[in-house]
Parts: C-alpha cells; structure tokens; sequence
C-alpha cells in the first residue's frame, strides 16, 4: 500500500479508501444489497491486513448500522490513532427547520450521534454530505468550527457540491479563521469526468484533497459490458446515474477490458490505477473481500502516458446526473440562502 497526504491537515492516509456504503443492516436502511456485521469485520480486517487505513462512512447509511459495524469492526481489529475514519452529516429536515433548529445545533446533534454508532470520541475527517440550500453557510462553518474546536473532528471536507460552492465556502472559513475544507467527495470515474471542468483545478490550485465516490461506476468499470451482479440488479440509483449514457460509456468500458486482458490484471485495477493517475484517494465500495484486494492492487500498477490517453480518448461530456442533478434550491427561481442576515446569492 502507499499513502499520501490529505490534502491541507496532517492526516496520513493510503491511496485507497475503504467505502462504507455496503455495510448495515439491510432491513433497515435504503439498500437492499448491504452485507451482514459478519462480512463487514471479514472486509474490514482484510483491507487493514493489505494496509488500507482509510475509512469512509456516513449517517445516512443504513440508518447508522454502518457506522456502527464500521465502530466495532475496529474497535477490534485496529489502533485508534492508525486508522483514519470519515462520516458525513445530512442537510437539516424540514422538520428541524420548522423547530428552530440552528445549522449548529444540527452539527452537534449528528456528530454526537455518529460519535454513539461509531463509539469513538472523535473523527478524523468531519463530511458535509450534501449542500443544505436553506441553511446559511456561515452557519453550517460555525458549527463545524465548533465541533473541531472541542476535539470531536480534526478536520472537515465537503461531498456533492459544486466548485464555485467549496470556493466561497473556503473563502468565508478563511476570513473569519474557521478550518476549511481539506477534501471533496465527488461523483468522479473513468466514465464520468465532469469534476475535471472545474473541482479538479480547483482543488489543485488549493490542495484540497479529491476522494471521489462511485470511482468503479457502482461496478460497471470491473466487470465486461453486459455483465450482472446481484447490486447490478437492485441498486436503481446507480441505474439512474448510467443507464442514460449505457451506450457511449461502454466504448471505454470495452478499451478497459483490452487492456486489463493485455496487462494481465482485472478490470478493477486497470480502472483504479487511471483515477490515482487524478485524486488523492478514491472511496472504493466493498462488500466482498475481493473488493478491497483488486483496489489494494490497483495502487502497484502504473498505467503509460499512452494507455492513459487511449482510455481517455472515446469520453464525451456528459449531463449532471445522480445527487448533483438534483442539487437545486426547491424552487428553481429561488437564490441560496448564503448569510445568516437577508442578503443572498
């Protein structure tokens, strides 16, 4: 495994990060194709034995079961301060909204949740998950400054935003001297490269550490066009982000599979080893052991400049699709809701 900075803090982490999503009780959350707490350990203990030591998981999935698998499954497999663990928190509800419930009592509210399913007394990388249109961003700044502050997060990134967003966001932070975003989860692969219009340049210029999500493109990038799995089959969000450009995105998925074949590699690998070529540390899904090893894998293999370029080559730009397409204020003739004060952008 090699590892790297995350981009602006001190945190050490490995080229790979261990995507979280498929952990939890499936019964109880918004997948139905989730893994039990004893494969969770089983991938778990594996990623850290192949030198994985960066973890990403989230409130939101499966209703907090996967925070809470991802808690124990360290707890009892690894040091605390050798592992690096990510969760994010939701936009405020509309019922919360209706109560009075300030951007900052929310923070605190969701931190010290994640904080019970994870039983640790802090995080090392504190995610705003989705941007919050109807709650002001100097609000949301100040209670991540104040989560930072009592030692409950080290650091803060951002996910699913555009990149204009995370330069105001820091730019505000800057000014009134509360951290900064040092990361940005985005929706990035060999198939969709919309973040290289902006966020890459943006996080180049700023070193903000890129650690995009769907890096294999929930699965298609590992596995020949036409190929099924079981999540293939049940995960209708991931159909609504590439059935669309099926078509089109398959012309790369053929060249990836040419060169897997030539390299004498998976798919995976070769898939992988073109998105460390752009980001920090791809979160990479895992509900197999397998999973985790083609990705740890993928971190030994450099591609040539001519690989690179054939990969690249057949890509079309492609609309908004997933959480990003839906990234609206509720009325599209409304403005954010940007200070704490009437003004708004």
């Amino acid at each position: 495994m090699k590892y790297t900075k995350l981009g602006s803090s001190d945190l050490t982490v490995s080229r790979i990060c261990m995507g979280c999503m498929g952990f939890g009780d499936a019964a109880n959350g918004q997948h139905s194709w989730t893994v039990d707490e004893a494969h969770t350990r089983e991938i778990v203990q594996r990623g850290l034995a192949l030198g994985v030591n960066f973890y990403d998981t989230a409130i939101a999935y499966q209703s907090g079961t996967s925070e809470q698998y991802l808690g124990r499954a360290l707890r009892d497999f690894a040091k605390r301060d050798e592992v690096v663990v990510a969760t994010k928190f939701l936009p405020r509800t509309a019922e919360e909204i209706a109560a009075g419930i300030t951007g900052q009592q929310h923070i605190e509210r969701m931190l010290n949740k994640s904080l019970q399913n994870l039983g640790m007394d802090y995080v090392d990388l504190y995610i705003y998950h989705i941007w919050d249109w109807n709650t002001p961003i100097e609000d949301i700044l100040e209670g991540l400054h104040k989560v930072v502050k009592a030692g409950k997060a080290r650091y803060i990134g951002i996910s699913n935003c555009y990149a204009w967003q995370l330069a105001k966001a820091n730019a505000l932070a800057e000014k009134e001297d509360y951290p900064m975003f040092v990361s940005v989860q985005g929706h990035y692969n060999l198939i969709f490269r919309e973040e290289e219009r902006e966020m890459a340049l943006l996080c180049e210029e700023d070193n903000i550490a890129m650690t995009p999500y769907s890096a294999l493109a929930s699965g298609r990038l590992s596995r020949q066009p036409g190929a099924t799995s079981r999540r293939a089959e049940e995960d209708t969000y991931a159909k609504f982000k590439y059935d669309a450009t099926k078509e089109q995105d398959e012309v790369i998925i053929r060249r990836v599979a040419e060169l897997a074949a030539q390299r004498g590699v998976s798919m995976t690998e070769i898939s992988l080893a073109w998105l460390l070529t752009k980001v920090t540390s791809p979160v990479v899904g895992a509900t197999k052991r397998h999973h985790i090893e083609g990705a740890a894998q993928a971190v030994e293999l450099t591609l040539t400049e001519e690989e690179v370029a054939y990969l690249e080559e057949p890509y079309v730009p492609h609309a908004l699709a997933g959480v990003m397409a839906q990234s609206r204020p509720a009325n599209k003739h409304d403005k954010h809701v940007w200070s704490t004060g009437s003004q708004k952008i």
